[in-house]
C-alpha cells in the first residue's frame, strides 16, 4: 500500500493517508490570544478542514490525542470538544497536561480517522 502526504514541508506533513486511514499532525491554534475554548474551537475547525481535504470527516474519527497546558482550563476545552464531536460517535481519546512548543498555545490536538467506504 502506498502512503500519500499532504501539506508537507521539509520537517513534517499535516496529513498522511495509508490503507484507508487518515493521520493528522498535531494541530494548534492560529490566534493564541483566544482563551482555551476559543483556541480549541480554532483547532477543531482546522481538523475539519484537513479531514475534508483528505476525503473524510469527523464522523469517521477513530482516535484523538489532546494536550492542554493547564488542567484548570480542561472544562473549557471539553466544552468546545463536546459541541464539536458527532453525537453517538466519539472517538477513543486521551488528554494530558503538557508544555507545548509555544508558551501562548493552550491546546494541541492530533486525530486519526478512517476514509469512508466507497
Amino acid at each position: 500500500m502506498s502512503v500519500t502526504y499532504q501539506d508537507s514541508n521539509a520537517r513534517m506533513s499535516q496529513v498522511a493517508v495509508h490503507n484507508g486511514t487518515v493521520y493528522l499532525a498535531g494541530q494548534v491554534p492560529t490566534d493564541a490570544s483566544a482563551d482555551m475554548r476559543g483556541q480549541t474551537e480554532q483547532v477543531l475547525a482546522r481538523i475539519d478542514q484537513l479531514l475534508a481535504q483528505a476525503g473524510t470527516s469527523k464522523e469517521q474519527l477513530l482516535s484523538a490525542q489532546i494536550w492542554v497546558t493547564s488542567m484548570a482550563e480542561f472544562d473549557q476545552m471539553n466544552a468546545a470538544w463536546d459541541a464539536w464531536v458527532v453525537p453517538g460517535r466519539p472517538p477513543v481519546r486521551a488528554a494530558v497536561e503538557a508544555k507545548l512548543a509555544k508558551p501562548e498555545w493552550k491546546v494541541e490536538i492530533m486525530v486519526i480517522a478512517a476514509l469512508p467506504e466507497a
